[in-house]
């Protein structure tokens, strides 16, 4: 759990209390707004589970305290003026008590939006599709779409070799470096056949359900 702030003024409300809103980490989709005050914020961060104070209970509330369905706290940041608190959490079922994704009726999609997938995502879909579709001289990727399929093949076959030489030795650093490398070259090889990733991790799902 990481976290970006220094000082919360629970002061600037009569009652002790600061809001907290509750965004989604992997959608960025913004789950539920409740109040904090100082022992909820401490157990929140003790616990890495949201943890509220109820106004209408009177006492300190955990999300899914009845329903299981936990909101696990990965990163806390205060906003500029110290009073309102931005919480990123996985959720671990639907948000509101009504049994919608949300408290405000939105669904709340995760599909292959989890965690690195959405990374790998992103890696194809900005930054590899950028390269192709507007190639630069000093571009080490797009020189791989200029050399074609074959080149682009040829280095997910040597990325694969690389991997398996690493798995037999104790480096674990060099094992990730070069199995990076691979998901890099077999993401440049996706783009190169016009396939999403989303496609494969389709294929992946429906072996799996």
């Amino acid at each position: 759990m990481s976290e970006t702030f220094s000082t919360i003024d629970f002061d600037k409300s009569g009652d002790g209390l600061v809001p907290a809103i509750i965004q989604d980490l992997h959608t960025d989709k913004v789950l539920m707004l409740g109040y904090m005050n100082v022992e909820a914020l401490e157990k929140t961060k003790k616990e890495g589970t949201v943890t509220f104070y109820s106004r209408s209970k009177q006492r300190l509330w955990t999300k899914g305290e009845t329903s299981g369905n936990f909101l696990f706290v990965n990163e806390i940041t205060a906003d500029c003026d110290g009073d309102t608190l931005l919480i990123k959490a996985t959720p671990a079922g639907p948000v509101c008590h009504t049994g919608a994704d949300t408290c405000f009726g939105e669904k709340n999609s995760q599909d292959v939006r989890i965690g690195e997938a959405f990374f790998l995502n992103y890696l194809q879909k900005k930054v590899i599709r950028e390269r192709k579709l507007n190639p630069t001289e000093e571009s080490y990727t797009s020189s791989l779409f200029r050399k074609g399929i074959n080149k682009i093949a040829q280095k997910v076959g040597e990325e694969a070799v690389e991997v398996v030489i690493e798995s037999k030795d104790d480096d674990s650093e060099l094992f990730k470096n070069e199995v990076s490398d691979l998901l890099f070259h077999l993401l440049v090889l996706l783009e190169q056949k016009n396939i999403d990733l989303d496609e494969v991790i389709d294929v992946l799902r429906s072996r799996h359900q």
